[in-house]
C-alpha cells in the first residue's frame, strides 16, 4: 500500500486525468444501467400524457409496454453499434479525438432526454437513449484502452482497476438520484435522466488539454519526440526509457505499428489463444448470473417480508457493497496474483448461487431463511466486485498488445451488449420455467469456465507483454519452433 501511494505521489499528474476519465466515461455507463429502472413509472406516465394530448385518449396497455420496451432495448442496440464503430474510430483518429467525438454525441443525447418533457415528445426519449447507447458503446471501449496506455508500468494494475470503480459508482449514483427525496419525482425526472451530461461536458473540456497516448504516438505516428512530451505531460519529468523500450519490444513481437481490424485479429496466429481467453472471460462474466441476481433480488426481499418502502434503500446497500468490493480489489491487485483472485471469486460466487438455490427451496420452512437468501445475494455481489467485476478489464489490457486492443475491445463490447440484451429478454422466461433452479445454469457455466481458465490463462501480474506473449506462444505455435523476440531500444 505504501509503495502504491509513493508511486501515485511521484506520478501525481496522472491522478487528475484518471478521475476526469472516470467521471466522463465510467460513471455515465453505470449510471444509465441503474437509473432507467428508477425513472420507469415517470416515463410511462409521460408517454400516456403525451398520447392523450395528441389523440384525446390514453395509450393502450400493449402500446405502452411496446414503447417502454423500445426505450429500454434501444440503448443496447446503440451500445452495440458504438462498440462496432470504436475500432475504426481509434484506428483512424486515435483515442483522444475519438473521445471528443463520443462526448459531443453524449451531450446531444443529454439534451434530447432533458428537454423531452418540455417539448412534449416521448420520441425524444427514444432518440436520446439510442444516442446515449452509441455514446457509451464508443466511450467505454476507448476509455479502457486509453487507461491501459497512459499508465507507467508500476501503476498499470491500479489504473486499469479504476474503470470498474467509476462504473460501480455510477450504478450507485443512479440508485441515489432515483430516490423520491432526491430527483425521483414527477417534476425532476428529466433532470435525473440527463444528469451525466455535466460530467460529459467536463471530460470534453479537459481532453483538449491532454495529449494522445504515448504508444499511439510512438508506434502509429512514429514520433518519439511527441511521445516523450506526452509522457512528461501525463507522468511528469523523468526517465521514461524503460517504458519506451517496452513499447518498442511490443512492436518487434507483433511486427505491427498500426491497429489491427477485427478480421486481421481473427486471422493472426500469434493472437489466437489471447482471443480465446478474452472471449471466455467476457462470456463468463455475462453469464455469471450477476444481471439475473439484480433482477431477482427485489422478489427475494419481498418474500423475506421486508417493507416495500424500504426495498429501494436495501438495493442501495447492494450497490454500496459492490462499490466497497471493487475498491478493495483495486488495492489487492498490487499485492496478490490476478488469476488467484479472479478464479477464487468465481468459485465463491458459484458457492453462493448453490446455497441461494437451497435457501430459496426452503423459503417457507422457517421465518429466518429468507434473510439468509438476502445475505447470500449480498455476498454474491461482493465476490463479483472483488474478482471478475474489477479484474477482467485489467487482465485483458495486460495480455493484449497495443495493435490488437482496438479490435479486442470491439469484440468484448459486442459480446457484452449482445449478452446484456439476451439476458434481459430471456431470463424472465427461464425464471418462469425453472423458478429458483435457474441459478444452477449460471453455477455450471462458472465452474466450466474456471476449469478452462485454470489451465490456459497465464498470470499477468508483474510480467511484461513479452513474457506473457512467450507463454501464449507455447499454445499459439504448439509443436512449432518459436523465435525469441528481440529487444529493441531507442535513446531519446
Amino acid at each position: 500500500m505504501a509503495g502504491l501511494l509513493l508511486d501515485l505521489v511521484h506520478h501525481w499528474r496522472l491522478l487528475p486525468l484518471v478521475i476526469v476519465l472516470g467521471l466522463g466515461n465510467g460513471l455515465p455507463f453505470g449510471f444509465h444501467v441503474s437509473v432507467i429502472s428508477s425513472s420507469s413509472l415517470f416515463v410511462k406516465h409521460f408517454i400516456n400524457q403525451t398520447w392523450i394530448g395528441r389523440y384525446g385518449s390514453p395509450v393502450s396497455e400493449g402500446s405502452l409496454t411496446l414503447l417502454w420496451s423500445l426505450a429500454v432495448s434501444v440503448y443496447s442496440i446503440g451500445g452495440l453499434l458504438g462498440s462496432l464503430a470504436s475500432g475504426y474510430l481509434t484506428r483512424r483518429f486515435g483515442k483522444r479525438r475519438s473521445h471528443v467525438f463520443s462526448h459531443l454525441l453524449g451531450i446531444t443525447a443529454t439534451l434530447c432526454l432533458g428537454f423531452s418533457k418540455m417539448a412534449g415528445s416521448h420520441e425524444m426519449i427514444l432518440v436520446g437513449r439510442f444516442l446515449y447507447g452509441i455514446t457509451i458503446g464508443l466511450a467505454i471501449n476507448i476509455y479502457i484502452q486509453y487507461l491501459g496506455e497512459i499508465a507507467p508500468r508500476k501503476l498499470k494494475g491500479f489504473t486499469n482497476t479504476t474503470a470498474p470503480i467509476f462504473i460501480t459508482a455510477g450504478k450507485l449514483v443512479g440508485q441515489i438520484v432515483g430516490l423520491s427525496e432526491v430527483l425521483g419525482t414527477e417534476t425532476l425526472w428529466p433532470l435525473m435522466l440527463s444528469l451525466c451530461g455535466f460530467t460529459e461536458l467536463l471530460h470534453l473540456i479537459v481532453m483538449f488539454f491532454y495529449p494522445e497516448t504515448p504508444p499511439y504516438l510512438l508506434l502509429r505516428k512514429r514520433d518519439p519526440e511527441r511521445c516523450i512530451k506526452a509522457m512528461d505531460r501525463i507522468w511528469g519529468q523523468g526517465d521514461h526509457q524503460p517504458e519506451i523500450d517496452e513499447i518498442l519490444t511490443e512492436q518487434e513481437i507483433y511486427k505491427k505499428t498500426k491497429n489491427m481490424s477485427v478480421l486481421e485479429l481473427v486471422k493472426e496466429p500469434s493472437m489466437r489463444w489471447q482471443l480465446y481467453i478474452v472471449i471466455m472471460l467476457t462470456v463468463t462474466i455475462q453469464f455469471s448470473g450477476i444481471n439475473a441476481i439484480f433482477f431477482y433480488a427485489r422478489s427475494v426481499f419481498v418474500i423475506a417480508g421486508l417493507p416495500m418502502e424500504k426495498i429501494p434503500y436495501i438495493s442501495l446497500g447492494m450497490g454500496s457493497f459492490e462499490l466497497l468490493a471493487v475498491m478493495l480489489s483495486s488495492v489487492l491487485t498490487g499485492h496478490c496474483r490476478r488469476k488467484v483472485i479472479l478464479l477464487g471469486s468465481y468459485v465463491l460466487m458459484a458457492t453462493m448461487l448453490g446455497l441461494l438455490t437451497v435457501t430459496l427451496s426452503l423459503q417457507g420452512w422457517y421465518d429466518w431463511i429468507p434473510y439468509c437468501s438476502a445475505v447470500l445475494i449480498f455476498l454474491f455481489i461482493f465476490f463479483y466486485g472483488l474478482g471478475p467485476g474489477t479484474l477482467t478489464i485489467a487482465i485483458v489490457i495486460e495480455m493484449c498488445s497495443h495493435s490488437s486492443r482496438a479490435a479486442i475491445f470491439v469484440i468484448i463490447g459486442s459480446l457484452n451488449w449482445i449478452g446484456l440484451y439476451v439476458i434481459g429478454m430471456t431470463f424472465p422466461y427461464v425464471e418462469a420455467g425453472l423458478g429458483h433452479y435457474c441459478f444452477l445454469i449460471f453455477l455450471v457455466n462458472m465452474m466450466a469456465s474456471v476449469t478452462f481458465l485454470f489451465f490456459f490463462q497465464p498470470e499477468t501480474k508483474g510480467k511484461t507483454l513479452k513474457q506473457i506473449t512467450i507463454e501464449f506462444n507455447r499454445l499459439n505455435f504448439k509443436g512449432q519452433k518459436i523465435q525469441k523476440p528481440v529487444e529493441l531500444s531507442i535513446s531519446l
